[in-house]
């Protein structure tokens, strides 16, 4: 069963770029092993060892890449003045303590440091409320509210 996951299109974007500056350094890499392999014995040869094992990385991130580009549905641009995959929201946790996040697909959440992935529990208390809106947010460490500020597309 293949399980999709929602994307937003800078998200593609970003990975698409990063599986292309992969591409790019892989001759590299694959310099570096033959070149290391060329030294000799490879059962004692660390420099041999280590391109291997590099290559080896960079060869899992580009398949890591590709299903994430396969499987990544493209969220719609978002409409209206509610809270979805796509859009900026600055939320106030009370007097003078405000943060502003991008949410995002769970996917995205590493990208960038504002980016809030929407399967979080900030994220999930957040989607479809509105500018003026106060939620709970149930989190492990327990409940919260917080006051969604606005909301930008």
């Amino acid at each position: 069963m293949v399980t999709y996951f929602p994307i937003t299109q800078a998200g593609r974007d970003h990975l698409q770029a990063e599986v292309e500056q992969l591409k790019h350094d892989r001759p590299q890499y694959i310099q570096r092993l033959a070149a290391a392999a060329a030294l000799g014995d490879r059962s004692e040869n660390a420099e041999y060892s280590a391109a291997k094992r590099d290559l080896r990385q960079l060869e899992g991130r580009l398949r890591y890449l590709d299903k994430l580009l396969r499987y990544g549905q493209p969220v719609p641009a978002p409409a209206g003045d509610v809270a979805a995959i796509g859009t900026t929201i600055t939320v106030s946790f009370g007097p003078g303590d405000e943060g502003t996040y991008r949410l995002v697909g769970p996917v995205e959440a590493s990208m960038a440091p504002s980016n809030l992935a929407s399967d979080s529990p900030l994220g999930q208390a957040l989607l479809e409320h509105a500018a003026g809106d106060t939620v709970v947010v149930h989190a492990p460490a327990g409940d919260y509210s917080v006051t969604i500020v606005a909301v930008r597309r």
